[in-house]
């Protein structure tokens, strides 16, 4: 075991590990560490901890100091630098007719680099912008391409939910999520419906996949005939995913009847067993579902 600390950065959801010494430290803390792009600027997400060796990239970098008064408004300052660097560098896109869209400009803490963050739909020769980009700022200027996700990711806002978007306040990677994790949730497979403000599937289908394939998993699908621990068959009408409840068209005679059982009330064919038949239909829909999401710019995929 060996002891960690987690650090965030400002334009990086991802969390990242250093050997925080024996400098005592705190949630909400700010420290300096050096990183692959120079020296940092760093918010403690995660008090020192212990963490065994193989959940850590060795070799591990130490924090170097917190961060003092005079950090947090060099720090500041930096901010303020990089409201003129986005106002200068909007300039010479336009000057140079490129055909990106600028999203963010970052000063690593020592003013060793300037960072622009962008969005475009292919690649962009971008070699004239940073010539004249490094000839204003007189530092080493790197220019990334990002994608939808992380735009979104960087400028934040709020959710179709209302809070705070997920990605934005501690997500710190993205998980694959697709069309199949809505329909698993009984959702709308609407893409549009269950896409975020970035125009993708929303991250949060994610957080209770696992739960709704274990309980549909005993659940049977509607459609399907179904026998009653009080004698009747029926077809299965629709199903209460959470309240494991499945309501069942019953013929009593001349007459239909909708009845509400338990799952446990019920004998039915499980769903791994189920007709190939069905599941190739089942998958054919998904497909095509996935194939318009992509056709309309809604990847499921990371934009890495």
């Amino acid at each position: 075991m060996i002891n960690v600390i987690g650090i965030r950065f400002r334009t990086a959801g991802k969390v990242y590990y250093f050997d925080p010494k024996d400098i005592e430290m705190k949630k909400g803390d700010h420290v300096i560490v050096e990183t692959a792009r120079g020296v940092e600027y760093g918010t403690v997400v995660m008090p020192p901890t212990p963490m065994e060796e193989k959940e850590v990239t060795q070799p591990l970098k130490p924090v170097i100091r917190k961060a003092t008064a005079e950090d947090a408004e060099k720090e500041k300052k930096n901010r303020e630098k990089e409201k003129e660097a986005f106002k200068i560098c909007k300039e010479k896109i336009a000057k140079h007719g490129l055909e990106m869209k600028l999203i963010d400009a970052e000063y690593t803490f020592d003013n060793n680099k300037v960072l622009f963050y962008f969005t475009a739909d292919g690649r962009v020769d971008f070699r004239e912008l940073v010539k004249d980009l490094a000839s204003i700022f007189r530092t080493r200027i790197e220019l990334r391409q990002i994608g939808v996700r992380d735009e979104t990711k960087i400028l934040g806002g709020i959710g179709f939910c209302g809070r705070p978007l997920c990605c934005h306040t501690y997500l710190s990677d993205f998980a694959p999520v697709s069309i199949k994790m809505a329909k698993e949730q009984n959702l709308s497979l609407n893409p549009t419906k269950i896409s975020g403000i970035c125009g993708r599937l929303m991250c949060c289908l994610k957080n209770e996949e696992e739960t709704y394939e274990e309980l549909n998993r005993k659940l049977p699908n509607p459609g399907d005939s179904v026998t009653t621990d009080d004698g009747f068959k029926g077809e299965v009408a629709s199903v209460n995913v959470l309240r494991q409840l499945v309501k069942v068209v019953i013929d009593e005679g001349d007459e239909k009847e909708i009845k509400e059982y338990k799952v446990s009330q019920l004998k039915f064919k499980s769903r791994h067993r189920r007709d190939k038949n069905r599941d190739k239909a089942e998958e054919a829909e998904l497909r095509a579902l996935e194939q318009l999401e992509k056709k309309d710019g809604r990847s499921k995929l990371d934009d890495d």
